[in-house]
């Protein structure tokens, strides 16, 4: 029914407008029944339903309703695959609206910045494009059921370490182009109803408390229309926050922040109209949820089984040295390790899901494979147990083929605390060793919400990351080892070969009041590929058991304006003997040199499924930011003319094709001359070149050979020449006898030429 938010507005007396911006309890925003206004409930579960009944609590300490645990961030994310997203979040949605859940909490859309973060289960990736595509899809499949999403934790919680108070010392580029790009993004792309604040500082504001983040960008910018809630807690000075554009306080405060809003109000320090503003969209949200139409299911066993596809689509096959997988019907296979078992499918946290089932490899591969288990360890421990040990070597020796299902332990990684290492427990490490030097057709499984060091990883000749798959884990990767499916995961983060490599690693988590961001963009790939250091596996990296050609890499044009799109196209063949996905990634690398930029950036994927000897077309369509870099002078994104390379591959390491286009720049940044010009910028400008050519020929013309052997040594034509042209204009007064007066005259002459 169509309602006038601003006349309930109007009806409500100041108290019951105050109470409206905090919530009724744990997890129901107030209502106002004399209005007709229903305390709609929001709940946790980017990837399930974490909806608790009884008392409410935000770290997963209390009982949740029994509901379909689907792959985590991390693994849905290694899909590459925007239409799996919004599957997941439309069933998500029609579970929501089942259970009379009007917002669900989610998705997560922080960067990956350190491995060490004990919440990157919960995220999607290092790169901030990939982030933002996949996070749209969900978000539109959460709201095309009547159920609001909120993206999560806007903005930089990027790590659990004193998480309330933290202050992250961003730059703006870096905080534009990196930290904020996926939420861009998603705001743009699928208008989510809710976003959820951080809870920490940026620069020293408290997010919760910043007007230019909350309304400047996010609604000043972006064009975002519904509420912003805090995370539950974030909240810091209640009445500058409101001012600042945060509407829903959660969870509920006692009423103590209500009489706060209320006394500013009376005592003209708040605007009333602020107040409404606020309390406006809260009901608009309210109501879209309350007045929607239709019935929802909440198939339990019908979600399970999407669950298993989604695990299946999300693994990523890291390693297939001599074709030892899949197993097919390999004769006696062992599976060791206690995840083989009791598979670790999700992280802890307030993302925890009650699972109705959860399926383990073991049960999913009896009675249809010849397989035997042996423990090998403790999921939940670091120490050998030798017996264990001994008896899973033994087994391992006498089978066909081992796969060790290892992986991080829930103690390892966790809401509320970072990693202090990147190792797997030290008794699974053994084990992998022991079992490999016994057995050459050895296999590992991966349980893991995070890249993890894998010292032998060149002693076993295959590996299969699931990362935190969801309760149909262990049967997809049954389906996956035997050959039933074919792995088309990629990675969406680096694998190091060891934590110190990562860029953040001398900066992360910071003294607990601070934390730099001194690596600037070069996150993740954008650091590894700059820097050309190893890495244990690429950005992007991800194996079939088929083969695919790619052919054909081009543009619609060559020479382009960059307010005009540009289509790329490019042939994928399977040249394999079965079917199979490959997901082709499109990466634009700036060759003008106009700014320090990483190598290259991610701007498109497609993900194609092909039968063998099948070739079909991936499409891509770039438009102006996909060239652009933020630049806080301007407080815009800009584009320099010049060449960019366009570069399609398998993998951030793996590029198969590359074209290169002419970008013309529409709006440059205006180029003003003054003392400090150097006289490589100014060549640099067309409409001053020719004049500076003669300049230089004029005033800096080549020396005479130097008459002794140490002058010439000392000052070679080649290191002058560089001198003179690296020279600011202000080195004619100093060297060439110019006056203040006639350098004054050449840099508005200059100037007049650039008009």
């Amino acid at each position: 029914m169509k309602r006038s938010i601003e006349r309930l507005v109007a009806q409500m007396t100041l108290e019951e407008k105050a109470g409206m911006c905090s919530g009724g309890d744990f997890w129901h925003l107030k209502g106002v029944e004399r209005l007709g206004i229903p305390a709609v409930m929001v709940s946790d579960g980017p990837h399930g339903l974490r909806k608790q009944e009884q008392e409410g609590d935000h770290l997963g300490v209390n009982d949740s309703i029994r509901a379909v645990c689907f792959p985590t961030a991390c693994a849905t994310a290694a899909s590459f695959d925007t239409g799996l997203l919004e599957t997941l979040g439309r069933v998500l949605g029609a579970e929501c609206r089942a259970q009379g859940v009007g917002v669900l909490l989610g998705p997560a859309l922080n960067i990956k910045r350190s491995p060490l973060c004990g919440r990157n289960f919960e995220y999607f990736s290092e790169d901030p494009y990939l982030a933002g595509q996949l996070a749209a899809a969900q978000i539109k499949g959460i709201q095309s059921q009547g159920v609001g999403a909120s993206p999560k934790h806007f903005a930089a919680n990027n790590q659990e370490y004193h998480r309330l108070t933290c202050s992250a010392q961003i730059d703006p580029r870096t905080l534009r182009e990196i930290y904020l790009a996926p939420f861009e993004a998603a705001v743009k792309a699928a208008r989510p109803w809710t976003v959820m604040c951080s809870y920490n500082k940026i620069n020293g504001e408290q997010v919760s408390e910043s007007k230019a983040l909350l309304t400047d960008i996010l609604r000043g910018e972006w064009g975002f229309d519904g509420y912003v809630m805090s995370d539950w807690g974030a909240v810091n000075d209640r009445v500058k926050g409101l001012c600042a554009g945060l509407d829903l306080e959660m969870p509920a405060s006692g009423g103590s922040t209500d009489r706060q809003i209320a006394a500013a109000v009376r005592e003209g320090r708040l605007p009333e109209a602020v107040l409404d503003r606020a309390v406006g969209r809260i009901l608009d949200v309210i109501f879209r949820y309350a007045d929607g139409q239709g019935a929802a299911e909440f198939d339990l066993q019908a979600h399970h089984e999407l669950a298993v596809r989604m695990a299946r689509e999300c693994a990523v096959l890291l390693k297939n040295e001599g074709g030892v997988l899949p197993l097919g019907q390999r004769t006696r296979v062992a599976f060791v390790g206690e995840f083989a078992q009791k598979p670790r499918f999700q992280g802890g946290g307030s993302s925890h899901i009650n699972a109705f089932r959860a399926e383990s490899a073991w049960e999913a591969a009896r009675g249809r494979y010849e397989v035997q288990y042996a423990r090998g360890f403790s999921a939940g421990g670091d120490e050998a147990d030798e017996a264990l040990m001994r008896e899973a070597v033994e087994l391992a020796a006498g089978c066909g083929a081992a796969v060790v299902f290892a992986g991080l332990p829930d103690s390892f990684e966790c809401e509320g605390y970072d990693r202090s290492h990147m190792r797997l427990p030290g008794c699974q490490n053994e084990l992998i060793r022991r079992v490999a030097a016994v057995q050459p057709n050895t296999v590992v499984v991966l349980h893991n919400g995070s890249p993890v060091e894998l010292p032998w990883a060149d002693e076993v000749p295959a590996i299969l990351e699931l990362y935190l798959a969801g309760q149909g884990a262990g049967r997809a990767a049954v389906e996956l080892l035997f050959g039933e499916a074919n792995p088309c995961g990629k990675l969406a983060e680096t694998f190091p070969l060891r934590v110190q490599d990562n860029p953040s690693y001398l900066n992360f988590p910071g003294n607990g009041d601070t934390v730099e961001y001194r690596e600037g963009v070069f996150v993740g790939y954008r650091y590894y590929d700059k820097k050309e250091a190893p890495v244990r596996f690429a950005f992007g990296h991800g194996l079939s058991y088929t083969s695919f050609a790619y052919s054909g890499l081009r543009a619609d044009k060559t020479a382009v304006r960059d307010d005009e799109p540009v289509t790329v196209r490019l042939e994928v063949t399977n040249t394999g003997a079965r079917a199979g996905k490959e997901i082709v990634q499109l990466y634009v690398a700036d060759c003008t040199g106009a700014e320090v930029r990483p190598e290259k950036e991610l701007k498109g994927f497609v993900k194609l499924e092909l039968e063998p000897g099948e070739t079909k077309t991936a499409e891509f369509v770039l438009d102006r930011r996909s060239f652009a870099w933020y630049d806080p002078q301007r407080g815009s994104w800009t584009c320099a003319s010049g060449r960019y390379g366009l570069l399609a591959g398998a993998s951030s390491r793996d590029i198969r094709q590359r074209v290169e286009i002419e970008l013309t720049c529409t709006d440059p940044k205006p180029y003003v001359v003054d003392a400090n010009s150097r006289y490589d910028d100014l060549l640099a400008q067309p409409a001053l070149r020719e004049f500076m050519l003669r300049l230089l020929e004029k005033e800096y013309p080549p020396a005479p050979p130097a008459e002794s052997g140490a002058a010439r040594a000392a000052i070679t034509p080649e290191m002058q020449q560089r001198m003179d042209r690296e020279a600011p204009l202000r080195s004619l007064r100093s060297f060439k006898g110019y006056t203040q007066e006639q350098l004054d005259g050449l840099i508005a002459r200059l100037n007049a030429m650039l008009r």
